[in-house]
C-alpha cells in the first residue's frame, strides 16, 4: 500500500516513528514532511497529504499534529478526502469500516506512541463495509 504521511513540528517524532515501521512492513511511504522538529503550520502538511490521496498518488494518509483536530479539518476541505481524527483501536477500525475514511489523523501530545501505533495497524487492516454506510457517504458527497 502507498501511504502519504505528514506532520508539523508537533507530529514529527511520531510520524518519523510511524514512517519506519510502515516501510519495515513493506509498505511505500511518501513523507511530505517536515524534515525536523522546527515550527511549522499544520495546514501546509495536510494539504500535501489529502491532496496525494485525492489524486491517487497515495492509497491513504497519515497527518499528526499535537491534538489531530487541526489536520482533520484542513484535510477534509480537501474533495475526495474523509479524514478521520481517531484516538482509540475501535475508532480506527469503525472508521474504515462505517466512514470509508481514506486519511487517518492522530494527535502526537494526546495518543502515546505504542497506542497510535495500534491504531494505524488496525486502520490500515479494516475495509469498509459498504451497504448502508455506502448511501450514507453518497449523501455526503454530494454536499461537498
Amino acid at each position: 500500500m502507498r501511504i502519504a504521511l505528514g506532520a508539523d513540528h508537533r507530529g514529527f517524532r511520531l510520524k518519523e516513528d510511524l514512517k519506519c515501521r510502515l516501510a519495515a512492513r513493506g509498505h511505500d511511504v511518501l513523507d511530505f514532511g517536515p524534515a525536523g522538529a522546527d515550527r511549522v503550520d499544520y495546514p501546509d502538511y495536510a494539504f500535501k497529504v489529502a491532496r496525494a490521496v485525492a489524486r491517487r498518488r497515495a492509497d491513504r494518509g497519515i497527518l499528526i499534529c499535537s491534538t489531530g483536530i487541526g489536520m482533520s479539518i484542513a484535510a477534509n476541505k480537501v474533495r475526495g478526502v474523509r479524514a478521520a481524527l481517531v484516538s482509540s483501536v475501535r475508532l480506527a477500525r469503525l472508521s474504515r469500516e462505517h466512514n470509508d475514511s481514506n486519511v487517518l489523523c492522530m494527535g502526537a501530545d494526546v495518543t502515546p506512541r505504542d497506542l497510535s501505533r495500534r491504531i494505524v495497524g488496525v486502520w490500515l487492516k479494516a475495509e469498509f463495509a459498504g451497504g448502508r454506510h455506502a448511501r450514507r457517504l453518497a449523501k455526503v458527497a454530494r454536499h461537498r
